[in-house]
């Protein structure tokens, strides 16, 4: 039980023993724990420099247990107090560490996954091992043979214990058949999700630990390589970035959904986001006249003459 304060069993033997006692020889304490002598002698040199019991004087020498309470007390906040000091010197040295490690080692700052294998391996443990929050970026080509992915069944499931996703399509993404539906899927499940019209590439950064970049190029069939970024200044000004394309990005079905049907919600974003009628309607899968007729319909629920002016409209009523 006192392990912890530093006593091994053989110690908390004798000790028990004088504790039953409140004071006794080492030859009585041997004889009670049934111990050689020498060993009982070296425990209660032990207990003396804990501060647990003290040596009175004269032959043989007896030793005198102090009050537990008091003495275990002692012990345990001198423990507690060297704990904050390693804390704070283990601060120090993982300050030191990364330091260092930023830039003695430049080319261990960057890897370069090869292999489908691989990189469908690493991606997994990159989410695996995420523990706050995912952001990203999402924009064609994507490597699917059907232009696009299903939703991604491990971020339900890292949503669905607490892990933020933050996410930022590219405009082009929404013009593909189902991309619409898979972030509506994702944003159901607690997913942050807003539309870029310049989405700079795709992107994905765990936490603030690591960023990983596809090296997929337009016709690839196969995601076969990507970047791995450890922390770095790289990595910082991949971040920064991000937050910069979030902070101008719309949101998808905010304030709206609750206040408009759900085709006019997601009409409202794609115009936001600076679609045409041809690239909604293939992203609603209606015709242009029927975006058109739409747009025509939300200009008249909000008093607005102009697609200019449904925006103003919707981000003055918190739909955007």
């Amino acid at each position: 039980m006192l392990e912890a304060i530093g006593l091994s069993g053989d110690d908390e033997a004798v000790y028990d023993a004088l504790v039953h006692r409140t004071q006794a020889t080492a030859a009585e304490l041997a004889e009670d724990c049934h111990r050689p002598p020498a060993g009982v002698r070296r425990a209660v040199q032990r207990l003396v420099d804990l501060g647990l019991a003290t040596r009175s004087a004269g032959r043989p020498s007896r030793f005198v247990v102090v009050p537990p309470d008091r003495a275990i007390e002692a012990v345990l906040q001198e423990r507690e107090a060297a704990l904050r000091d390693t804390r704070r010197h283990i601060a120090t040295l993982t300050a030191t560490y990364r330091a260092s490690t930023r830039f003695a080692h430049p080319g261990e700052l960057v890897e370069v996954i090869s292999g489908r294998d691989e990189v469908n391996e690493r991606w997994a443990r990159v989410q695996q091992e995420v523990r706050v929050q995912m952001r990203g970026f999402d924009r064609p080509p994507y490597a699917a043979p059907n232009g696009h992915q299903e939703p991604n069944h491990v971020e339900l499931a890292l949503l669905e214990r607490g892990v933020r996703y933050r996410v930022v399509y590219d405009k082009s993404a929404l013009e593909l058949s189902g991309v619409l539906d898979d972030i509506a899927v994702g944003v159901g499940h607690g997913e942050e999700a807003r539309i870029a019209g310049d989405v700079p590439m795709k992107l994905a950064i765990a936490d603030d630990r690591y960023a990983m970049i596809p090296l997929l190029r337009p016709g690839d069939v196969a995601l076969t390589a990507s970047y791995v970024i450890h922390p770095s200044p790289l990595l910082d000004a991949l971040i920064a970035l991000f937050e910069a394309v979030w902070a101008r990005s719309v949101p998808f079905q905010s304030g709206a959904a609750d206040a408009l049907p759900p085709d006019e919600a997601q009409l409202l974003v794609l115009l936001a986001s600076g679609l045409t009628d041809k690239a909604v309607g293939r992203a609603l899968g209606w015709s242009e006249r029927t975006v058109q007729r739409h747009v025509t319909k939300l200009m008249r629920r909000v008093g607005a003459r102009t697609r200019f002016q449904i925006a103003m409209e919707a981000t003055r009523r918190g739909w955007l």
